[in-house]
């Protein structure tokens, strides 16, 4: 893949940087914060947020002289919506991680990923650990622990409904979710984001088309059953799971540790849902920044 990036607002200290990330005919908006000779840090979010989903971690890292970058993954950024649902295969999802890794010079880094984010990190881990000094996961667990979970417990099985509307119902989706004001979009985020991100990511998918290109990770990543490409995890591994998440229950938390086979810890944080980047902020920051600069 041929990649650019070309910088767009130069951030002071204590600010974040707005850069374009160019990968092969894209254009990905993305956040970065730190000097450009730190360590490498890739955040990729998950549905339905942006990069700015990671803002103080971000600061944090910038702060802690790592270089950090949050990239609006395909679909989300406006220079990265390809129409095709198989434009959105879990393969494809972890070239464009490998390739905003590739656009910083950096050769190994630190990945850190949330929903949909964690399952492009948990396959590339898997395909290529070589270029990972740590993985950092938060609220979704191993591919192929909640294949087990949902083998074993009927209430995960039913908790991830939504996937099953969601990859079924093209257009029916979309509409549940926008109409009325986007009335079902924001309860998604349960009152628990800062509002000022809430209404900027609300804007943002109901921008003609934005909607059903980020739902289309569900229609091109995965399939009825779950599958993705995950094996055995041999990076360093922090996983950070929300006592309150709704969808992915604490079976297939646990049972993810049977999946690392490298340095593992995992770590419940009690009062977070699948939010707990914007929600706990400081703790999650914490367990974070210890475990890169352990690696």
């Amino acid at each position: 893949m041929e990649f650019a990036v070309a910088p767009t607002e130069a951030g002071m200290p204590g600010t974040l940087e707005e850069v374009t990330v160019a990968v092969g005919g894209h254009h990905h908006s993305a956040l970065a914060a730190g000097p450009v000779t730190g360590e490498f840090v890739l955040l990729l979010h998950g549905w339905p947020e942006f990069a700015d989903a990671w803002t103080e971690q971000l600061h944090a890292l910038g702060e802690a002289g790592y270089r950090a970058l949050a990239v609006d993954q395909r679909g989300y950024a406006r220079g990265a919506r390809p129409e095709r649902v198989e434009d959105y295969a879990i393969d494809l999802l972890v070239e464009d991680a490998l390739a905003f890794a590739d656009s910083q010079g950096a050769d190994r880094f630190h990945l850190v990923a949330r929903d949909w984010g964690s399952m492009v990190a948990w396959t590339l881990a898997t395909t290529h650990p070589h270029r990972l000094r740590s993985l950092t996961v938060l609220g979704t667990p191993h591919p192929a622990a909640l294949q087990q979970a949902i083998a074993i417990d009927d209430g995960q099985a039913h908790d991830l409904g939504y996937v099953r509307f969601f990859r079924h119902d093209a257009g029916k989706a979309e509409k549940f979710l926008l109409r009325d004001e986007a009335a079902q979009l924001r309860a998604v985020y349960d009152r628990r984001i800062p509002v000022e991100i809430l209404e900027r990511t609300v804007a943002r998918l109901s921008e003609p088309g934005a909607l059903t290109a980020t739902l289309n990770w569900y229609r091109g990543a995965t399939n009825d059953v779950y599958d993705i490409p995950a094996g055995r995890i041999t990076v360093p591994t922090l996983y950070l799971w929300g006592r309150e998440d709704p969808y992915l229950g604490q079976s297939a938390a646990e049972l993810t540790v049977h999946h690392i086979d490298a340095e593992y810890r995992f770590q419940i944080i009690e009062g977070a849902s699948q939010w707990m980047a914007m929600e706990t902020p400081d703790e999650v920051i914490a367990l974070l920044l210890d475990h890169v600069r352990r690696h």
